[in-house]
């Protein structure tokens, strides 16, 4: 593995999918509104971070390969701010800006460490752009090793069947975060990664169903996927692949801090150990160690080569 892993750096990883910034502003509370039944929140510190599919790029930046990032945002000042945090990360920017639309914003009040409410703000990309970015995303596609596509339902994938397609004609792996209610559209896909939610809300599967393995062999065959890795919160992983075979890895945190943006570090780091070259029961245990550490931080976080591979990689 460590000779593997050495090779890091020479991976070139294609990201597409919707962008946002993550913004938390911090604070104490003290007391409750005379307004409304609601904590008054004296704000002392602001982060912004990169989130959605750049949440993804910067996950698969900090351990190594190059990344490039296929998205499109407004023409504003968050844009900007996401422009600054993604030369600070490393990540080729390839983003296709709309002036006519906000670019989307999560914004997260934390009052003694604890979130009190999410504000979003967002826009749906308008065609022309869309076309846009889906001809950046074709001309990148042949000289990625992998390609992972980052879909939150903001409108940035109406394209994804087609960009799946374009994939597997270039003999790339094409790992998918799904959302929504309907698989169809990532029909071809080497993987997709929903959790027990989406697999439900999409399918009707649920992970208690006694003949789960059943199904998901069938879903594997009609979508045409290689495999399905189902993340299943305080249960760990199954990886369910369309050969009838599966393979559980149960969940290694020790301390559960914050959930949110798991899932885009698990996608991350599996497709760079398929790019890597490992196997998929070794990529998947790379992306559950992975996922451990994430959620003992807080907000949308990353995790680092020494934390991922031990001290001295």
């Amino acid at each position: 593995m460590g000779d593997k892993l050495k090779s890091l750096s020479s991976l070139k990883i294609l990201v597409a999918g919707d962008l946002m910034l993550d913004r938390y502003w911090f604070g104490d509370v003290s007391r409750i509104s005379p307004e409304a039944p609601v904590p008054v929140v004296k704000i002392d510190k602001v982060e912004e971070r990169l989130g959605g599919a750049g949440n993804v790029a910067r996950n698969v930046s900090s351990i190594g390969p190059k990344c490039t990032l296929v998205s499109v945002s407004g023409l504003d000042d968050t844009a900007g701010k996401i422009d600054h945090l993604l030369e600070v990360d490393k990540i080729r920017n390839q983003i296709i800006k709309d002036p006519n639309v906000t670019t989307t914003i999560k914004l997260r009040v934390i009052g003694r460490q604890q979130q009190l409410i999410r504000l979003d703000f967002e826009d749906k990309p308008n065609d022309q752009v869309l076309k846009q970015s889906f001809s950046g995303f074709v001309s990148e596609v042949s000289e990625s090793d992998t390609v992972i596509l980052s879909d939150y339902g903001k409108g940035g994938l109406t394209d994804i069947t087609e960009m799946i397609n374009i994939c597997n004609e270039s003999g790339k792996p094409v790992i998918v975060d799904p959302k929504g209610s309907d698989f169809l559209r990532y029909k071809g896909a080497t993987i997709i990664t929903p959790n027990r939610e989406e697999l439900y809300m999409a399918t009707g599967i649920k992970e208690t169903d006694a003949n789960l393995s059943e199904k998901m062999d069938k879903l594997c065959k009609e979508l045409d996927f290689s495999a399905v890795l189902l993340t299943r919160s305080e249960k760990g992983m199954t990886l369910f692949q369309n050969n009838g075979e599966q393979f559980h890895v149960p969940a290694l945190a020790q301390e559960v801090y914050d959930v949110s943006g798991a899932g885009d570090t698990v996608i991350a780091i599996l497709g760079v150990m398929i790019a890597n070259g490992e196997s998929l029961r070794e990529a998947v245990q790379w992306a559950n160690k992975a996922a451990g550490l994430v959620v003992a931080k807080l907000g949308t976080a990353v995790v680092g080569v020494n934390e991922l591979f031990g001290q001295g990689y």
